[in-house]
């Protein structure tokens, strides 16, 4: 499983629309809108680098209010348990 954080520069007076043009799409597990630097932040979970591209040029850069997106493959995923298990001795 491929895991893609696409973070999306929308148009202002669009974003709740984009936001949710964007969740609608097969491929895409989450859509988050958050201050800084980007207007929204979506989570892709794909089988292939193949379908990743699909789902990021092939839809969420034509998606209307979409101005432009930069994309990030994760590695590997940590979570609190994960962390925390690496750091028990097992009492």
């Amino acid at each position: 499983m491929i895991t893609a954080i696409v973070l999306i520069h929308a148009e202002a007076a669009r974003i709740p629309e984009t936001a949710q043009a964007v969740a609608e799409i097969e491929g895409v597990t989450e859509v988050y809108s958050c201050a800084g630097d980007v207007d929204l932040i979506a989570m892709v979970r794909v089988r292939d680098h193949g379908q990743v591209a699909e789902v990021v040029t092939g839809q969420i850069n034509k998606t209307a209010g979409v101005q432009r997106t930069a994309t990030h493959i994760a590695f590997k995923s940590y979570s609190r348990s994960d962390v925390e298990a690496g750091f028990s001795i097992g009492e």
